[in-house]
């Protein structure tokens, strides 16, 4: 018999050993095709493709693992929240952000993740950007 809870929990699991696989096309498979993505301090964007497109600029800019990963989820698996350290590198300067010269962060971020029929249908993602900001200016 299929348990939401468990099931959502495992599919955040798949999504983010994928992204500390460097997998984008593993992480695209745990999204519906209209994933709502929100942006940490910015806007939201919808799809598959500008998801891809926004992970095609992450890549560019930064490479990045994420440690420590806690995962939390309601009983009906309709949401799960993820806590997490991002270990990362900037390598690329970002517009609108501080010059790019290798520069090594350690940040403490989470994300919350709402599921629909087993794929996750959004990602919310908050982190201090004026913590990371002050770590590589």
């Amino acid at each position: 018999m299929p348990n939401p809870y468990e099931d959502s929990l495992a599919l955040a699991d798949r999504y983010y050993a994928a992204f500390n696989a460097g997998d984008v096309e593993t992480m695209l498979g745990c999204l519906s095709e209209d994933i709502a993505h929100d942006i940490n301090q910015g806007g939201r964007e919808t799809g598959k493709p500008a998801f891809r497109a926004f992970m095609a600029r992450m890549d560019e800019a930064y490479s990045e693992q994420l440690r420590d990963i806690v995962l939390m989820a309601n009983p009906d698996g309709t949401r799960v929240a993820a806590e997490f350290t991002v270990h990362g590198v900037y390598k690329r300067a970002d517009e609108g952000l501080p010059p790019a010269h290798g520069q090594s962060y350690v940040l403490p971020a989470g994300a919350f993740l709402e599921v629909k029929d087993g794929r996750i249908a959004r990602v919310s993602t908050y982190y201090n950007l004026a913590d990371w900001i002050a770590q590589v200016s």
